[in-house]
């Protein structure tokens, strides 16, 4: 047993060694974080919005926790500030009750009245040592009370700002998702134009086979015509011309013995033949 822990240490050691006295490691590392971005492209963009959509909406139950506890705190500052006043009003009381005392015995009296009753100069001053005593206790009290109402207004203060930016950045992050979206679509139409481009290079190659159909046809026209367009003999009388006035008679329908003799004649003649 002992024997095979010595060896896998000494194994272990060996590999560690290895590990790093080469490029191994280099090479494992690299492998990985291109296996993990190969991946991560193959993905597909519209997963990979929904993923951020639903990541988006996964802050809500954060958002919604965390105005509750600003609330709850909002209403225990509320208390403690209360608590306050009302330590500061009583103090602000005993410390004027305090300085009455100590003036009236200043005056050197040796007995006091107060509410109908009668004092001597000893009993006021230890009612003013009990007094300001007690106003003491209650003073470093009301000093705490202070100093823990200012530092969870403080903290009350920062959880607002922190929720306000948390919710900022929601409502950036609802756009931005809203943006890719739209972005991709753009995407998505430009390579269905692409696609759309394809089909107009085979409607231009369907056009140049029409085109090259209709040339040949014309040619084989003009083929079939040779006899009338070219001749093998040599013509030996010209070729007279139409008369135009018998071009004219029969464009309207005249007879061809009666000759046009000015704007009258053909006038009349037209007049004629329309009766």
């Amino acid at each position: 047993m002992l024997k095979k822990l010595v060896l896998i240490t000494v194994g272990t050691l060996l590999a560690v060694g290895i590990f790093h006295k080469t490029n191994l490691g280099s090479y494992m590392k690299t492998s990985y974080r291109r296996a993990a971005t190969a991946a991560e492209e193959s993905v597909p963009l519209e997963f990979q919005i929904d993923r951020a959509r639903n990541m988006v909406k996964d802050l809500e139950p954060e958002i919604r926790r965390s105005m509750h506890v600003i609330a709850k705190e909002e209403v225990e500052v509320g208390e403690l500030d209360k608590r306050v006043k009302q330590a500061t009003d009583k103090s602000e009381k005993d410390k004027g009750e305090i300085m009455r005392l100590q003036a009236d015995l200043k005056t050197g009296n040796s007995v006091f009245h107060y509410a109908g009753h009668s004092y001597t100069s000893g009993e006021v001053k230890e009612d003013l040592a009990r007094r300001f005593n007690r106003f003491k206790t209650v003073d470093g009290t009301l000093d705490s009370m202070k100093k823990m109402r200012d530092a969870r207004q403080a903290n009350l203060d920062a959880a607002r700002q922190k929720l306000t930016a948390m919710m900022a950045a929601q409502r950036q992050l609802q756009v931005d998702v809203e943006n890719l979206e739209a972005k991709l679509k753009l995407v998505q139409v430009a390579e269905a134009s692409s696609d759309f481009q394809f089909d107009d290079s085979h409607l231009a190659r369907c056009k140049d086979l029409m085109t090259d159909i209709r040339s040949r046809l014309d040619v084989a026209a003009k083929l079939a015509n040779a006899d009338e367009n070219f001749h093998d003999e040599i013509p030996l009388e010209q070729a007279q011309a139409d008369d135009v006035t018998d071009q004219v008679a029969s464009y309207f329908g005249l007879d061809k013995s009666d000759k046009p003799e000015g704007k009258v004649k053909v006038a009349t003649a037209a007049f004629e033949s329309k009766e």
